[in-house]
């Protein structure tokens, strides 16, 4: 069969057909030319391509569909709508997690040993015998997967449609990642997200608290800057304000900066929150995140910016809670410990 029109559209329009017709030559064709003329692709045809691709990964075979994944979230990095890419590909994500577990449960069944290490592409004969061809394909386009999910769920839009269902991802990663010692830090941090979500941070010196709101945040440390530029930065307590730079690039703007902790980030038992953790990870009191920022046991530094450098993040003081407020959630706080850990 002649194929249709030159370049990316072409591609995508021809792969679209051969795929809904289930005509394995066809689209087999159509996929290399996907992957070849990707790279010359006009902003148009990405921002058409990708929500069509998305549109049919369901019905593509389990190899080259992490690959098409993988392009649907480079035309989404590129341009295309993420929330008309979004459910392709998560339902996808879903499935690979689901056969990912299977073939975790199958390799241990068979003489276990050592897993092998994912890395996309054919896995081989000895795998698909252990486990069966669904889950070998599963478990290795993991990392394809991980890319194109977190490609869609660095919008806030996709990851407010996809809240509601997002328990069952991080359940179902949690469950391979256990029974196999694999680690998908990028996908486990995009799946904890949280999106205008209060936060109340008492100042333990000060003995004031403050009511926040954050979205965006993929790691600790970049909430760490942040509240500090809103509390400290903001006159609102005494302490290491970071600079307008150490800031801007905890928000939007490209790149790192190197920036000095202001605080110990603490539960309400004590216990440190690390700055390697997620802002899911502080304790929710009375239907609200509850933090305590203790003055910095050490001098600690990092590379300030952003887990997840596609990803607008934020924390937003809303207000300085009052005197009766602020007594209130202190009586869910423990007593200050002396911090000889680090965090």
């Amino acid at each position: 069969m002649i194929f249709g029109k030159a370049g990316f559209g072409g591609a995508v329009a021809d792969f679209e057909a051969a795929v809904t017709a289930q005509d394995a030559k066809r689209s087999g064709k159509a996929f290399v030319r996907l992957q070849e003329t990707f790279g010359q692709a006009r902003e148009s045809e990405l921002r058409d391509g990708g929500p069509r691709l998305a549109a049919v990964l369901d019905q593509v075979p389990p190899g080259p569909r992490a690959v098409v994944a993988v392009l649907v979230g480079a035309c989404v990095e590129r341009g295309a709508e993420a929330v008309r890419c979004a459910p392709g590909v998560l339902a996808g994500l879903r499935w690979a997690l689901e056969q990912a577990l299977e073939f975790s449960d199958a390799w241990a069944a068979t003489g276990g040993g050592a897993f092998p290490a994912p890395d996309g592409g054919e896995p081989g004969p000895e795998l698909v015998q252990r486990a069966g061809v669904d889950a070998a394909f599963g478990w290795w386009t993991l990392p394809q997967w991980e890319t194109a999910a977190v490609a869609m769920l660095n919008h806030p839009g996709v990851r407010r449609r996809a809240a509601g269902s997002r328990g069952e991802a991080p359940r179902l990663l949690r469950a391979v990642e256990r029974a196999s010692g694999i680690e998908l830090k990028s996908l486990t941090h995009a799946l904890l997200v949280l999106d205008d979500e209060p936060l109340v941070a008492l100042h333990r010196t000060s003995g004031t608290g403050y009511l926040l709101r954050i979205s965006g945040i993929g790691d600790n440390f970049q909430l760490h800057t942040l509240l500090a530029d809103a509390l400290i930065g903001g006159g609102h307590v005494e302490g290491r304000a970071p600079s307008s730079q150490e800031a801007a690039v905890c928000r939007e703007t490209p790149g790192q900066v190197e920036t000095e902790g202001s605080f110990d980030l603490v539960a309400p038992d004590g216990e440190l929150i690390w700055n390697e953790g997620a802002p899911a990870d502080i304790p929710v009191v009375d239907g609200v995140r509850l933090l305590v920022l203790d003055e910095p046991s050490y001098r600690r530094t990092w590379p300030a910016g952003r887990f997840f450098p596609g990803m607008r993040g934020d924390a937003l003081l809303e207000r300085a809670l009052d005197p009766g407020e602020t007594e209130r959630w202190y009586a869910h706080v423990a007593p200050a410990k002396d911090a000889t850990a680090t965090g």
